[in-house]
């Protein structure tokens, strides 16, 4: 439980978010899957079978996030937080955006592509300031580096942590996603009783569950929308009228 006073806003970030800064979805018909199979480059048994192509696969995707910047809603979210607000983010995402935008409380569910890890030790990370892994990079107890990503079929660890933060929320805002990968879809349900929840994604009036706020936009209108309204209110609370 924190001591922190202030009205707490926490943000659910997907894919959405991340696409409109140019990093390619997992969904999309040219999505990153288009030329790769899920199970050949984010399993574990794709890692056990040919961990080659699989460190190719996540270079080029780390490559892709190195040249991509934060947008117009990474931006949005760090100024309210330089504002005064108290403003935690938990992204399904795992690039730098969200930080390189300035926002300092980050939660990735599914790891960061600019960290590798132990194969053998979760807890050895290590940064990638630059370059990729490399079959032969080892871990300080002697095993081969990995994408600190989580596969499918993998647990996430952090989901406990996700479920603390956002249980202490005044108001859920959740972008870009689609509210379909399990577990970060059960994060609507840790949310205080009468916690106000909004989505904003442009397929908002048909991926938001029963009472939740519909902001049928792009993250990069939406959310600065919104901003803009905490920002003018001094509060947060869902605008009654337009959102401009």
């Amino acid at each position: 439980m924190s001591d922190d006073a202030r009205p707490h806003l926490v943000v659910l970030t997907g894919a959405g978010i991340s696409a409109e800064s140019g990093i390619q979805t997992f969904r999309a018909a040219d999505g990153l899957w288009a030329d790769e199979p899920v199970e050949a480059v984010a399993t574990p048994q794709g890692w056990a079978r040919d961990p080659e192509r699989v460190l190719r696969f996540y270079d080029a995707r780390r490559d892709q996030v190195r040249g991509a910047r934060p947008n117009a809603a990474h931006r949005a979210l760090a100024e309210l937080e330089a504002d005064g607000f108290r403003v935690s983010v938990v992204t399904q995402n795992i690039d730098d955006l969200h930080e390189r935008a300035g926002s300092r409380s980050v939660l990735h569910l599914h790891g960061e592509i600019l960290m590798a890890r132990s194969s053998v030790d979760a807890k050895l990370r290590y940064p990638l300031s630059r370059g990729g892994i490399r079959l032969g990079d080892l871990c300080d107890k002697g095993a081969q580096l990995r994408p600190d990503v989580v596969w499918f079929g993998e647990a996430v660890p952090a989901y406990p942590e996700a479920c603390d933060i956002v249980a202490e929320a005044d108001l859920l805002l959740v972008v870009g996603t689609s509210l379909a990968v399990m577990p970060a879809a059960m994060l609507l349900d840790q949310a205080p009783f009468g916690a106000p929840c909004a989505l904003v994604d442009p397929e908002a009036q048909a991926l938001a569950p029963a009472g939740v706020a519909k902001i049928a936009r792009p993250a990069g209108e939406g959310v600065p929308a919104l901003v803009r309204h905490w920002r003018e209110t001094r509060a947060l609370s869902m605008p009654e009228g337009r959102l401009d």
